[in-house]
């Protein structure tokens, strides 16, 4: 999956990391490759609804620890 870091200029809101959606995120997932990085490295990837499941469940397939926020309307 390709991690997309799009934020939308007007507003500064962030948009789903899923390839190829452009929605609103509503979730931020915290999450790391322990055997690259220690706990001081954290990546995060924006979600919408539709897409945090997948993306959550391809991060811990790999067994990264992964921590999933709602983000704040």
């Amino acid at each position: 999956m390709q991690q997309n870091r799009a934020v939308t200029a007007e507003t500064q809101t962030p948009v789903c990391s899923a390839r190829g959606c452009r929605r609103k995120a509503e979730w931020m997932l915290h999450w790391r490759n322990p055997r690259l990085h220690g706990p001081e490295r954290v990546k995060r990837w924006a979600a919408c609804d539709e897409h945090v499941e997948s993306l959550r469940s391809f991060l811990t397939a790999r067994r990264f620890p992964c921590e999933t926020v709602k983000l704040d309307d």
